[in-house]
């Protein structure tokens, strides 16, 4: 039976979602996006400085369930312009040790708010 993670150290949930699930051993993040856990939208941020926020904001519901980056199995990156693909990844790289997840990074038409990427992640115990 799946449970569902809540952290006041990310953004909270603002529609019918949650900021991430869990069942048995895996953890589901929702896609986090570049705002604080105050709720200020980084919209107008270079992507640099989204994608820090948006992992840190990973990180956050992910220590909530017990668990760290380095429990990370996959990650898919959405960016609003494949060009920010190496800003991000400059950022992304600095989140994982020398073994990092798989990851697909897609380029989206458009992105809620107006921001440059959207991050989610699947760990595992």
């Amino acid at each position: 039976m799946a449970q569902t993670i809540e952290t006041t150290e990310a953004p909270a949930a603002v529609g019918a979602y949650s900021q991430a699930t869990e069942t048995g051993d895996l953890v589901f993040t929702a896609g986090q996006i570049p705002a604080t856990p105050d709720g200020e939208l980084l919209d107008d941020a270079p992507v640099a400085e989204q994608t820090e926020q948006a992992l840190d904001n990973v990180e956050a519901v992910l220590g909530k369930a017990g668990l760290a980056m380095s429990d990370v199995l996959k990650v898919t990156v959405f960016l609003d312009d494949i060009d920010d693909f190496e800003e991000m990844n400059e950022v992304y790289s600095g989140y994982f040790d020398d073994e990092p997840p798989a990851r697909s990074a897609v380029s989206v038409n458009e992105l809620p708010k107006g921001i440059g990427v959207e991050i989610e992640a699947i760990a595992s115990r």
